[in-house]
């Protein structure tokens, strides 16, 4: 697959973002494009900023200073009816899943739908078992309780939700975390299957070296309050900056950096 498409207008624009809370800024002067089609791996140490960026960006946090453009739309200018419009453009996958607990997981997939579509009961049936089977699940598992599903399978039911309404551009948010090394693999396979068939866009916070090596196109790097690396595994791999060296250069980092990965 491509490195996304360079020549083409970014899905997502950020210009010297800033953003913090109480009297400490996490992200600073902060500026960043997501090209369209590529699967870009947001990775950086804990606290560092990765998810309160992406929650920026999709509004759930506010910021300080700087710019957020998403599909060529400054989110500052849009007024609530066109920025719901643009949301509905992009989904998310939040850490852990985020199901909720009291619907099943059919029901949670219906959820946005309900709220934006006019289609009846057969048809929200119809498509959220679609999207189930999308993700490597079956109607069954649809009947099912959040707390009936293993975390693999809640992984693969929040991707269900995020991909209810045919985004262009889903977030995800910590994919593989608290997985085995099989289940793991198994939904890094899923979202480069989905990339590859749908033409998505994917902003993906992760830790997982595994997961950057063989899903990533491209890598940012969040430290110091800002991005400070931005390039390939095998850029990754020669970076001098100190934490780059130890994450990726270190006794665990050494074993994902030296195979050329999805290039």
């Amino acid at each position: 697959m491509a490195a996304g498409n360079a020549t083409a207008p970014p899905i997502v624009r950020v210009r010297d973002l800033t953003v913090g809370f109480g009297a400490k800024n996490v992200l600073e002067g902060v500026s960043l494009d997501v090209r369209p089609r590529e699967i870009l791996g947001v990775v950086g140490g804990s606290g560092s900023g990765k998810s309160v960026l992406m929650r920026t960006i999709i509004g759930l946090l506010p910021k300080r200073a700087g710019s957020v453009e998403l599909f060529g739309h400054d989110v500052d200018r849009l007024d609530a009816a066109e920025l719901r419009l643009v949301e509905r453009r992009f989904g998310v996958l939040f850490q852990h899943g985020a199901l909720f607990s009291s619907l099943t997981v059919m029901e949670n997939i219906q959820f946005q739908m309900r709220e934006v579509l006019d289609l009846s009961q057969r048809l929200l049936d119809e498509i959220a078992v679609a999207k189930l089977e999308m993700v490597g699940l079956s109607a069954a598992d649809g009947r099912k309780w959040p707390a009936e599903l293993s975390g693999g399978m809640t992984k693969r039911a929040a991707m269900a939700r995020a991909l209810a309404l045919d985004p262009e551009f889903v977030f995800l948010d910590e994919p593989t975390s608290g997985l085995d090394p099989i289940s793991a693999g198994e939904v890094d396979d899923m979202i480069a299957t989905l990339q590859a068939t749908l033409g998505l866009t994917v902003f993906m916070v992760t830790h997982d070296l595994e997961s950057l090596r063989t899903v990533c196109d491209r890598i940012v790097v969040i430290a110091d309050g800002g991005i400070v690396a931005d390039g390939t595994m095998a850029d990754m791999a020669r970076h001098q900056h100190p934490w780059v060296k130890s994450y990726f250069r270190g006794r665990r980092g050494e074993a994902f950096v030296a195979p050329a990965g999805r290039k």
